[in-house]
């Protein structure tokens, strides 16, 4: 299955409201600092607005939640692997994409047969404190090159400018937070992430 080359993140199915009809086709839901009710509300929510949409729908780290409401995609950090039930994941056919930071999370990660590698901070990020400086673009072309045909996915720091540099290094995904989250016209940034990556 080939992602689109742009794959916004989103805390709220609101969000979702606002891309989809902008034609947004790759998203995911992080929920986080809610209650279980509100997550799994807000997941069967948001899957629902991407099946009516024809989006792809990703739900970051509530894998028995996407499990239960149908969902096909499941993205987990590194830590997540350590609680998360894989076996139950693939049982229910989740595809998965895995976040990676450094030689031994690749490692771990290509383990497990991802379905997407998540690479970052790309460049400084200010959505968490991370003990990983900025990755750079010769460490996109070095996991490209080690991960072979598996979508790469470029995620921190982005901005529409730096998009096609990250492309142009290999990866195949770019992926932003706060650059759309955080700005004042959220819908004319999201056209012009459209853009910069087509």
């Amino acid at each position: 299955m080939k992602l689109d080359r742009f794959y916004p993140i989103f805390d709220h199915p609101d969000w979702l409201r606002l891309a989809l009809p902008l034609g947004v086709q790759l998203v995911q839901l992080r929920v986080k600092d809610r209650t279980e009710a509100e997550t799994r509300a807000m997941i069967v929510e948001a899957q629902a607005l991407c099946r009516a949409a024809g989006a792809v729908l990703v739900v970051n780290d509530h894998w028995q939640l996407a499990i239960d409401a149908g969902c096909d995609w499941l993205h987990l950090g590194q830590e997540d692997l350590d609680t998360a039930d894989l076996a139950a994941i693939r049982r229910a056919g989740l595809r998965l994409g895995l976040s990676t930071h450094d030689e031994a999370e690749l490692d771990r990660a290509l383990s497990h047969a991802p379905d997407y590698v998540a690479l970052g901070p790309v460049w400084p990020t200010i959505l968490k404190k991370m003990k990983w400086h900025e990755q750079g673009l010769d460490r996109v072309r070095e996991w490209k090159a080690r991960i072979g045909q598996i979508p790469l996915v470029a995620i921190g720091g982005l901005s529409v400018d730096r998009a096609p540099l990250a492309l142009d290094a290999g990866a195949d995904v770019v992926s932003v937070v706060t650059d759309i989250t955080l700005n004042p016209e959220p819908e004319a940034r999201i056209r012009a992430w459209m853009e910069a990556t087509r």
